[in-house]
């Protein structure tokens, strides 16, 4: 989008409307129209293009906004959709009216909270950091894979079907089942299954002994931190890994620090000198299906990270978001362990839907004992409603033929996505085999690059955020399902110009 109010060819308007449109734009309107086969919808386009106006000062404190009338005839769209447009502007404080004169730009906008769905940060935030990524990843108008950016796949790719009819068997058959807390380890037919498919992959989980339900790898990660650490606890992170782990480390009051990581996984050497210089509490690793390499842990490597552990003494806590992504059984420090140190952190939302915040924790019987105890202090019980439906799912064994699927899909679009990289000029070093994100030089400040892409309507993530420094990067991350959105693509490319390598 472009911070230029639209203008229709003035020759078809009648004098009286020309003058009024002429008087109500800037002197560099370019004729901005609305995408008829955009995902967003029209009412949300045109709120965008005028919050970008807004918020580029493209249209100052006090100006008129064209009429109703003569905004509809000029963009091609109905009456009723601008004046919803113009009355969401108005509830956001943007705009305002006066009876008989018409809309006015605030003289002070103050923007209310984003609602999904809603145009906000569209012009470019003010601070591009965790927050306001992880605030745009659930609302803004987006083009490309916004969910994806989220760590979500698309709708489309996943089995609604499946879902719904889980969902139906269970409302059949769970009776008052559903009607009581539940129990603070978690629906136990699930907790069999989950040990049930941990111990076909050489992790030693029993399931009232060693695992415990929460409600995803966020919470789970966030019970972990709270119950284990302590405030001015050392711990170390991967570099890059996931962003929302720093910050929820932080802001715990904790001190991070980055391991560098390899194609196989960390950097032995840096993690052992980290170790005996900081003597960290714990050192909270994505094992499988790196976010955002997508890179996986070698055996060798995986061995070398227990010992480092053993003699520096610190727990492991094993991010496991995306080991289902990685063909076959991938390397897992939980197996290695016989989770005696480590914690294996994992969950269903990936696969099923983010809508089903289901994952699990698994590690020794003395740390569960912990983490159950500060479960029970912060919320009794996890939902069961979904536990029961993921179990179902599990328990007909459609799981590991809908992730198959899954994955063979997620797997020819990264393809794509790699080729479609390479002919904008961007560099993998180490292309993924796994994974729906792929980590690319773009050969330019990556957090610049962002900001360009967010001003034309695409969410990405750079590398910045995923350094606990948040170190400048000409790193960034790809999600995808973008091989499908050519409109993402040439917005990608507009964005890419307008930034100097």
């Amino acid at each position: 989008m472009r911070a230029d109010w639209p203008v229709p060819n003035t020759m078809t308007l009648d004098p009286r409307k020309a003058r009024e449109l002429a008087r109500t734009q800037g002197p560099r309107g370019c004729g901005w129209q609305p995408l008829r086969d955009s995902p967003l919808s029209l009412v949300e386009q045109l709120i965008a293009h005028v919050v970008e106006l807004i918020t580029n000062q493209g249209l100052g404190p006090g100006m008129r906004l064209p009429s109703v009338r003569v905004m509809a005839e000029a963009t091609g769209l109905s009456r009723c959709t601008v004046v919803q447009a113009y009355g969401r502007l108005e509830a956001q404080g943007l705009v305002g009216s006066r009876r008989g004169a018409g809309f006015f730009v605030c003289t002070q906008p103050v923007q209310a909270p984003c609602r999904s769905g809603d145009a906000c940060d569209v012009a470019g935030p003010l601070a591009f950091d965790r927050a306001f990524l992880l605030r745009s990843m659930f609302s803004g108008p987006w083009r490309g894979a916004a969910s994806a950016g989220a760590g979500l796949l698309p709708a489309h790719w996943l089995d609604a079907d499946m879902l719904g009819a889980a969902i139906r068997s269970v409302g059949r058959t769970a009776g008052t089942s559903l009607l009581s807390y539940g129990t603070p380890h978690g629906y136990r037919p699930l907790r069999q299954q989950i040990a049930t498919q941990l111990q076909s992959q050489e992790v030693p989980a029993h399931p009232d002994l060693h695992l415990m339900t929460v409600a995803g790898v966020t919470q789970g990660l966030n019970l972990v931190v709270r119950s284990l650490l302590q405030p001015g606890d050392t711990v170390l992170v991967e570099d890059p890994g996931w962003f929302l782990v720093h910050g929820l480390l932080q802001a715990q009051g904790l001190q991070v620090v980055g391991v560098p990581r390899r194609h196989d996984g960390p950097d032995l050497a840096g993690l052992a000198q980290l170790a005996e210089q900081h003597r960290p509490r714990m050192f909270i690793i994505n094992t499988a299906v790196h976010n955002p390499t997508g890179s996986t842990l070698s055996l060798g490597v995986a061995h070398e990270v227990l010992r480092i552990a053993e003699r520096f003494d610190f727990l492991l806590a094993e991010d496991d978001t995306f080991a289902d992504f990685h063909p076959g059984t991938p390397v897992r420090l939980a197996a290695l362990d016989r989770l005696q140190r480590v914690l294996l952190i994992g969950g269903y939302a990936k696969t099923l839907g983010g809508g089903l915040r289901v994952g699990y924790i698994a590690g020794h019987e003395a740390l569960m004992r912990r983490l159950v105890d500060a479960k029970l202090l912060g919320s009794p019980t996890s939902p069961e409603l979904g536990e029961q439906v993921v179990h179902r799912i599990l328990a007909d064994g459609q799981y590991r033929r809908h992730v198959d699927r899954l994955r063979e899909r997620v797997n020819q679009a990264r393809g794509r996505c790699l080729s479609q990289l390479e002919a904008l000029g961007c560099r993998v070093a180490q292309p993924p085999h796994a994974g729906m994100f792929v980590w690319a030089d773009c050969g330019r400040d990556s957090e610049t690059l962002a900001r360009e892409a967010v001003a034309l309507g695409l969410l990405l993530a750079p590398g910045m955020l995923f350094s606990p420094q948040c170190a400048p990067s000409r790193m960034v991350r790809v999600p995808v399902p973008m091989a499908d959105d050519p409109q993402a693509w040439s917005l990608f490319a507009q964005a890419l110009d307008r930034v100097a390598p």
